[in-house]
């Protein structure tokens, strides 16, 4: 029952947030200069038990790629449902991509994960780039990715 309410707390959230209760999260990503096409980004929400339970934002359009996306296309089955009008142009290298959503409350400080599988064109494909703890304590701390994120923060 629990997973079920995050699940709808993720979409809900997004979608109704006068419904849920909500707060607006911004997302930084910048991205290495690594001298490559520009990358797709899949931002998504696990559960305390690593379960998928929802994507936020994907960044780059053209779906035949997101196979690349290695972990949030085997969550997902590749299921372009899952970024249905949450979808945005591909990040170039030593770019930033800073988006805001209405992330629901139930979220932080309870164990789900903020998730980003990076992929890029003719280069290796970088899932897990990034794993943070979605807490109020981690807000405005940056981490920096494995392969082609430079840093990563969200701000509350």
């Amino acid at each position: 029952m629990k997973s079920l309410l995050a699940t709808l707390a993720v979409t809900t959230a997004l979608t109704l947030p006068g419904v849920v209760s909500a707060r607006p999260v911004t997302f930084t990503t910048t991205l290495a200069d690594y001298g490559g096409d520009g990358a797709y980004l899949a931002l998504y929400v696990t559960n305390p038990s690593g379960a998928y339970v929802g994507s936020l934002w994907m960044a780059g359009g053209k779906s035949k790629y997101y196979e690349h996306l290695g972990d949030w296309h085997r969550a997902t089955a590749g299921d372009t449902r899952q970024v249905d009008g949450i979808t945005g142009a591909s990040v170039g290298a030593g770019r930033t991509l800073e988006i805001t959503l209405d992330l629901a409350d139930a979220l932080l400080d309870a164990g789900y994960t903020l998730n980003i599988d990076a992929a890029v064109e003719d280069m290796r494909d970088s899932p897990n780039e990034v794993a943070v703890p979605l807490t109020t304590e981690g807000a405005g701390t940056p981490v920096q990715g494995r392969r082609y994120v430079a840093s990563f923060a969200y701000d509350l």
